[in-house]
């Protein structure tokens, strides 16, 4: 018989099949390439050719001491050699001294060769005078350093020229001509040969004791054989008028260029001995000519001109 105090034993309620958790699927991430960053891509690109476009056309840097540096401008004004620019300014300061201006400026490579003893450095400006005009392109443009290069040893440190020669860097021979007065003789004024110009005065000055001016010429390689010992030369430049009372009222009237400039003529006599003239002789500058030098007529051969 049983014990109705006895419990009877608990039914376990029926659990539900286990259901399995879900697992994450891991996909390995493919780095592919995108769009957005082509831009960036190719301006790095772009920005690394042209720095070292820049780092290769980059020279040595040049420091040039001028006495007055009017006209040049930091970043603007171009160092240029046969017209081509060759440099750029970077700095315009006083020296310590405050009497000179220092350029500092940057060459490009291809100009390196500019960087050695003996180059010529000047500022190019505008001037007009009696027969003379130069760097009128400078009133638009602005002014500019002119270079001349030189053939020495490699140099940083230069002292600039105020002014440069017309005939600077052509070959050719240069002579003195002595005279107590040069009248409207200066700088610029033509030399003839014949009537055709051959030459240019360079300078004007007075001799070391200033009892006679002193006028240098420049005759070009091609006409240099003309002067010879022998030669003579006057000035010409003037109205010549001449009367007679059979032949009349006769009239003669140099180049224009010469009538307002002044000018020098010169020949030289019919001597096949006679050598050509050396670097730096001295002649004797003639009021105005004798009659028999306009009747000399050597033969000397001349180079083809180009």
């Amino acid at each position: 018989m049983t014990d109705p105090t006895e419990e009877a034993p608990l039914e376990r309620a029926p659990q539900p099949p286990e259901t399995p958790l879900p697992r994450a699927t891991v996909r390995r991430r493919r780095w592919g390439f995108s769009l957005v960053w082509v831009v960036p891509l190719v301006a790095a690109m772009v920005a690394g050719s042209l720095v070292y476009q820049r780092m290769q056309e980059v020279g040595p840097t040049i420091r040039i001491k001028f006495r007055d540096a009017s006209g040049v401008k930091p970043d603007q004004t171009e160092i240029r050699y046969r017209g081509v620019p060759v440099g750029q300014v970077s700095i315009a300061e006083l020296s310590p001294d405050q009497g000179h201006v220092v350029v500092t400026a940057r060459l490009r490579r291809s100009a390196a060769a500019l960087a050695r003893d003996g180059s010529l450095f000047w500022i190019v400006r505008p001037e007009v005078g009696f027969g003379t005009v130069r760097g009128l392109s400078t009133v638009l443009t602005g002014s500019y350093i002119q270079a001349l290069p030189g053939k020495g040893k490699e140099q940083k440190d230069f002292v600039g020229i105020e002014s440069a020669s017309p005939t600077m860097g052509q070959a050719g021979h240069n002579i003195t001509l002595a005279a107590s007065q040069l009248g409207s003789v200066r700088q610029g004024s033509p030399v003839f040969y014949r009537g055709v110009e051959v030459g240019s005065v360079i300078a004007t000055d007075l001799s070391r004791d200033a009892t006679a001016a002193q006028v240098r010429v420049f005759i070009p390689q091609r006409y240099a054989r003309l002067v010879r010992i022998g030669s003579r030369f006057w000035i010409v430049g003037g109205v010549d008028v001449d009367f007679g009372l059979f032949r009349g009222l006769q009239v003669n009237v140099d180049s224009l260029r010469s009538l307002v400039t002044g000018g020098i003529a010169f020949a030289t006599p019919e001597d096949a001995d006679a050598p050509p003239a050396k670097e730096s002789t001295i002649f004797l500058l003639h009021d105005k000519p004798q009659k028999d030098w306009l009747d000399w007529r050597p033969k000397i051969a001349i180079p083809a001109g180009d």
